[in-house]
């Protein structure tokens, strides 16, 4: 029962995401926008380094809102809401602030219709809690396709697709050749509520709050390479 509700739950908040209305972009308009992104993620969306997540090819809705975000976050004042809006990225602090719907929908569009490079994965060890190390591809594999029942993780393929490449129309992205780094850094801030953006429904908050350390690194690295 308690499995069967949590599919529910995450139903109904793929339905939630597929119904917002976004600004459509112009991908030849944003490529000329974003070109000052490109310091950090890369010219065409493939960001060299660890800590700046890759953009190409991750979904123009999802893009778009991440950004949307970003900008409530930094406009609000009040320090008592700020912990409550939007997402705080500090790296971003500034930079989209007084940016136009229009452009950053321009801007998504481009990165969107980028291809994606993957990162790659490594053949390593995790240590559960345990203490028992064991293979972190296999465990990665495990669960990303199976998640984990005896804890109640619910398997990532549901939203985000058995290849990785995510679901355009509902605002899930692709994860598939992202930085590993950047997904455990992800994860583990959902997992500890410091990323709250993920709307009322909590998906993201649900699906990470009882993945131990050991499943976020091993699922982080699979993801790197899974195509």
């Amino acid at each position: 029962m308690k499995h069967i509700l949590k599919n529910t739950f995450f139903t109904l908040g793929l339905i939630a995401v597929s119904q917002m209305v976004f600004a459509e972009g112009d991908a030849t308009a944003g490529k000329t926008k974003a070109m000052v992104c490109g310091a950090c993620h890369g010219a065409d969306g493939n960001s060299p380094a660890p800590n700046f997540p890759k953009l190409a090819g991750l979904g123009e809705k999802y893009l778009l809102k991440q950004m949307l975000d970003i900008q409530a976050w930094d406009k609000e004042t009040d320090a008592a809401k700020k912990a409550k809006t939007g997402r705080a990225v500090l790296e971003m602090t500034g930079l989209i602030k007084d940016t136009s719907t229009q452009d950053l929908a321009d801007i998504a569009a481009y990165f969107a219709s980028q291809t994606t490079q993957l990162s790659g994965s490594k053949k390593i060890e995790v240590q559960t809690n345990s203490g028992i190390l064991v293979d972190g591809l296999a465990l990665g594999e495990k669960t990303w396709r199976a998640g984990n029942v005896t804890t109640g993780v619910p398997a990532c393929t549901g939203c985000h697709s058995p290849d990785g490449k995510g679901n355009v129309a509902a605002g899930f992205p692709r994860l598939s050749g992202q930085h590993p780094d950047y997904i455990e850094k992800q994860l583990k801030a959902f997992r500890n509520g410091d990323r709250t953006n993920d709307g009322d429904a909590m998906i993201m908050r649900s699906a990470a709050e009882h993945l131990s350390d050991s499943e976020i690194k091993a699922l982080a690295n699979y993801i790197g390479g899974l195509n």
